[in-house]
Parts: C-alpha cells; structure tokens; sequence
C-alpha cells in the first residue's frame, strides 16, 4: 500500500470520528486498569515510608518491649533477698511440780547473705542481656527499614512495568486500527486484521497482570511499614541509584564489626561466660544469719545463729555442665553467622556489580537500538515495505528490553538494600 493511499484512508476514518488522535484520547480517557477510586492518591516518599515504620511497625515495637524487658531484668538482679519473719504463739500448761502455765511466744528473722561472686556474676548476666537485646533491637530496625526500601522500590518497579504495558497496549491498539483501515479500503488481507486482533488481546492480558502485580506490591509496602495509611498511596522516587562502592575487603570489614548480628552474637557469648561464673559461684554454700527471741511464762530468751547449707548431694554438676555446653553452642553459632554475613556480602557484592553492568549495557546501546527498529519497523510498515509482523515483532524486542532494563534497576536497589542492612554502607550513602 502507497503512503498516499494510506493518508487517503486515515483521513476518510477521521472524517467518520475514528482517527488515530481521537483514538489515543479516548484511550488516554478511560480509567486505569484494575482502578477502584477516583480519590487522588497520596503521595509517599522513601524517607516518610520509613519514618512511618519506625514508628508504627510492630516488630520494632516487640523488639522494643525485649530491650525493655532485659532492661528491668538488671532490677531483678541487683534486688537483695528479702529476710524472713517467723512468729509461733502457744499456751504452756503445767504438769511438773513448779512449772508456771500461760502464753508462750516465739519470734525469729532470718537473712541470707549473699556471696560478693553470686551477686556480681548475677548482675553482670543481666548487664549483659541487657546489651544483647539492644544489639537485636538494631538488627530489627534494619530488618523492617530494609523490608520498607524492598517493598518501596517493588512498587516503583510494578509501577513502571504497568505503564510499560499501557504503552504497548496504546500502540497495539493504534496499529490494530491503521490495519482496520487497510483491510476496509481493501490494501491488505483480512489475516493481518486477525493477527493485530491477538495482538491486541494478548497486551489487555498483558496490562492487566501488570495492575495486579502493582497491587499486590502496594499491600506488601502497607505491611511492611505497619502503619494505618487510608486511601490509595503513590510513592515518590526513583530506581536509578547514584553510588560507588569501596573496595570489597573495606566493605567485609565494616559488616564484620559493625553489624549488629555479630555484636550480640560476642554479646551472647559474654553472657553465657557469665553465667558460667554464677553456675560455680553458687557452689560455695550460701549462709543466713539467724536470730531468736522466746517468751515463756516463766523465762525468755535470745538466740543467734547461722545457717549453712552443705554441698554433699548437690554439688551443681548438672548446671555447670549445661552452662558450658551452652557457651560452646553460642561460639559454634557466632562463627556460622560471620561465614553467613561473609556470603551474603559476596553475593549482595556481585549481584551489585552485574545488575550495574547490565544497567550501563542498556543505557549505553540495547534500548537505543530496540527504540531504533521499532521505529524502522513502524516507517517501512507506513510505506508498505513490511507487514505488521516485523512491526509486532520489534514492539516484542522492545517491551521485553525495557522490562529488563528495570529488572536491572530493582537489582542494583535490592543489592544496595542488602549492602545496607549488612551494615556495609551507611543510609545516607544510599537514596
């Protein structure tokens, strides 16, 4: 078909109100698919989405409620063991010759007193679980504020994809009516008609999927941060990062002492060491000061004494054995988290430096070069040098190279996000 037979035709399918610009405006009009409100949505920001978590998320509130918890903890253990108080009333009666009948009473107090080892070792198990929850208070905040970034940029991902099927769908559509109006001026056959029909179809399925997946991404941001957020949200933001790493070995330093992992980890340790010292103290016996005063009819009476118990049957093997079993598990444990941290550095690492190649790949040429053919496509087919085959099939090439060009993207945030709760790069060297 002729250019000029084409312009004939387009301009006899506007003269009957179905031009291509009218077209695109109606479709500009409808509402987007999956749409359940006409209310504006609210605009969110990466740095609210946290701020929000940080006050709302649950797991940073039970988190929260431990470092209380092990806080008060220390209370418990510097408390002093309460003394005791006895009293014991009676009546005497009388059945030897000069025994004098009336009220017999009986008073005692009696207080442990704790050995200076028992007490400290006590304190410092305390001081030390107190420490541990905090450590772990930190690695829940990273937990939740990378969960929050994961699901933040997911959304601004799904996003972009459904805009990307929009298009498609829009220039589907657009080349399914220019084959309308060849097939109705009779200057192509009725098959090309069928097979922009498919097409067409195939791009609703298409853009439809999309919605959902942007859906579900938004439910995923809502639960992640934990806060009641009314109406539809839009967050605000980008996926392209703007960042340069340090070397690997400077990254492996700063995950092996700063992650709070591995703090509460040699935390852990310590306390266990602790309470190994507590578990040998308490087998030197502990005294109890005892005092008493009786009254009987007919004298009374003061006594002193001490208390003190003797270790023969139970000489604390089994506590000291389970609290020696317990320190070596802790060490086993702390070391399979190093080489844990270890590997998913290595693998944040790489996956950061291939998703930034493949990032600078398409930016450099394949998207230049996808655009290019559709567009060459779309001039020959205009002049009836290619049919609507290598037209389809070059929108194909396209859509696919810029779904992965922001799977790229994702990436190279979802490896930052990573190097970030790895302690590996501070938060604000990350957008």
């Amino acid at each position: 078909m002729t250019e000029t037979a084409f312009g004939r035709a387009v301009a006899l399918q506007e003269a009957g109100g179905h031009g291509v610009s009218g077209a695109r405006a109606d479709q500009d009009a409808r509402p987007p698919i999956g749409a359940t409100s006409a209310e504006p949505a609210l605009p969110l920001t990466l740095e609210k989405a946290l701020a929000l978590a940080e006050e709302h998320n649950p797991q940073l509130k039970a988190a929260a409620a431990m470092a209380r918890g092990a806080q008060a903890s220390i209370t418990t253990a510097s408390a002093y063991p309460n003394p005791e108080f006895t009293t014991f009333a009676g009546r005497q009666y009388r059945r030897l010759p000069g025994a004098e009948p009336g009220l017999l009473q009986h008073y005692s107090v009696e207080q442990q007193v704790e050995l200076p080892s028992v007490r400290k070792s006590r304190i410092l198990t305390a001081e030390l679980g107190r420490q541990s929850s905090r450590f772990g208070l930190d690695e829940a905040r990273l937990g939740v504020r990378a969960g929050v970034k994961r699901a933040f940029y997911l959304v601004l991902r799904r996003r972009a994809e459904l805009e990307l099927a929009r298009e498609n769908l829009r220039l589907v559509e657009d080349l399914r009516r220019r084959i309308q109006i060849q097939v109705e001026v009779g200057e192509a056959a009725k098959l090309e008609l069928v097979r922009s029909d498919a097409e067409t179809a195939t791009a609703k399925v298409l853009a439809n999927s999309a919605q959902l997946r942007l859906l579900n991404a938004t439910t995923a941001l809502r639960t992640a941060i934990g806060a009641p957020l009314q109406g539809e949200i839009a967050p605000q933001g980008s996926l392209t990062p703007q960042i340069t790493l340090p070397p690997w070995q400077t990254l492996l330093g700063a995950v092996l002492s700063q992650h709070p992992m591995l703090a509460q980890a040699r935390s852990e340790i310590e306390r266990a060491k602790a309470r190994l010292s507590h578990e040998m103290a308490l087998r030197k016996p502990q005294p109890s000061l005892r005092a008493e005063y009786e009254n009987q009819p007919d004298l009374g009476f003061f006594r002193f004494g001490v208390t003190l118990p003797v270790p023969v049957w139970n000489k604390r093997e089994g506590p000291i054995a389970e609290a020696e079993a317990a320190l070596e598990h802790l060490r086993a444990t702390a070391e399979t988290r190093r080489l844990e941290l270890t590997a998913e550095l290595e693998r944040a690492y790489g996956q950061y430096e291939v998703a930034s190649q493949q990032v600078a790949s398409f930016e450099l040429g394949v998207l230049k070069e996808a655009t290019a053919a559709v567009d060459a496509a779309e001039a020959a087919f205009r002049f009836g040098e290619r049919g609507i085959i290598e037209v389809l099939d070059a929108q194909r090439v396209l859509r696919t190279v810029r779904q992965d060009f922001l799977t790229a993207e994702y990436d190279v945030q979802d490896a930052l996000i990573n190097l970030e709760q790895l302690r590996a790069i501070a938060p604000e060297n990350h957008p």
